[in-house]
């Protein structure tokens, strides 16, 4: 495969969005030191999100996994926002993955894996990363997933 993160999104078909704009009265990313860290994002695709809902009623877990791939895409536009090329990432250090579901819904490392998977992927071993995969009872604005993400930046 080949070695640039830009590269190897090509070779999987992706094209990085433009990074989305905050929705409220915060920053899409902050930068302290060798450190980027990155909001929540959406399962966004287009300009809207796409997978809206509940998973455990209505979403299943492919579903929840393509949601949580839109939100890693969605992760490395803002990084390369941040940081103006995707290379000076460093690794992905640690995502935390909240997944819209019932109270009897206990997949959600399943749904996130949507997220890791596609990262690797993407990254090579610059994506292997720690994680949290929680449940939430809702999201914002109905979405099924949100991911946020710290990465270590090069200076």
């Amino acid at each position: 495969m080949s070695s640039t993160i830009e590269t190897r999104l090509a070779d999987l078909g992706v094209t990085l969005p433009e990074a989305a704009a905050p929705a409220a009265n915060y920053v899409p990313f902050v930068k302290t030191g060798n450190q980027l860290f990155v909001s929540g994002q959406l399962p966004m695709s287009g300009g809207k999100i796409e997978v809206t809902g509940k998973l455990g009623d209505g979403l299943g877990v492919d579903e929840g996994k393509h949601a949580a791939k839109l939100c890693a895409i969605n992760l490395l536009a803002q990084a390369k926002a941040a940081t103006g090329d995707l290379e000076k990432v460093v690794r992905l250090v640690k995502i935390v993955g909240f997944v819209n579901s019932t109270g009897e819904f206990a997949d959600q490392p399943q749904v996130i894996n949507g997220a890791s998977d596609f990262l690797v992927e993407a990254m090579g071993d610059k994506g292997r990363h720690a994680r949290s995969a929680v449940s939430a009872a809702s999201l914002p604005f109905g979405a099924a997933v949100e991911i946020e993400a710290i990465f270590e930046i090069a200076d």
